[in-house]
């Protein structure tokens, strides 16, 4: 007879999300998995597999959660220049809250392990590629509601506001200096209009 798990599979696989996120996923060992998930290794290997799958999918979680809101907030209807200036402000803001420590598990995952993990390295890609794709058609929307010049190239842009927002995320993680982030949001708004 199979045995029931005794465990809800979702709700380890968040804190195993909150703890990689937290630690990153070299400082965090299997040891530290079984200790912070109250979970038997064997259980966790036999659900999840071993610690890198374990981290893939913790990553796939954080994706699909993250990356429907920046879609969703860049594609309202009325003036697009409000929301981009929002979720620059949101970057700035998360970057400086009491959770900042964490960072964003995308740049955590990006630095850490996609220059040598392939499977990573595309969960990154895509989740980037998600936040350029949303800005472009968010711009085009901008030029043509006259919001900015017909001149801007609303790729170029968007991909200068996606490399600007991530280094955001780096910044307020090592040294997160409210003068330096706020300017550097003041000046990607100067370049839009």
């Amino acid at each position: 007879m199979a045995r029931t798990k005794e465990f809800d599979p979702d709700t380890v696989l968040q804190r195993a999300l909150e703890l990689f996120w937290e630690r990153g996923y070299e400082a965090t060992s299997m040891a530290d998995l079984v200790e912070h998930l109250g979970v038997a290794r064997a259980s966790i290997y036999a659900t999840f597999g071993g610690k890198r799958e374990l981290y893939l999918k913790a990553l796939d979680r954080y994706l699909r959660a993250q990356d429907p809101g920046v879609v969703e907030r860049l594609s309202q209807p009325g003036p697009v220049l409000p929301a981009v200036r929002a979720l620059v402000e949101s970057y700035v803001a998360d970057s400086l809250s009491d959770e900042r420590h964490r960072g964003c598990m995308v740049v955590n995952a990006a630095v850490e392990l996609a220059p040598r993990d392939r499977q990573v390295a595309r969960g990154v890609q895509t989740s980037w590629d998600t936040l350029e794709t949303a800005l472009v058609s968010a711009l085009m929307r901008a030029r043509s509601q006259g919001e900015i010049s017909g001149e801007q190239d609303p790729r170029a842009l968007a991909r200068f506001l996606l490399v600007m927002l991530q280094g955001i995320r780096v910044l307020g993680r090592a040294d997160p200096d409210p003068a330096r982030l706020r300017d550097a949001a003041e000046q990607a708004m100067a370049v839009l209009r």
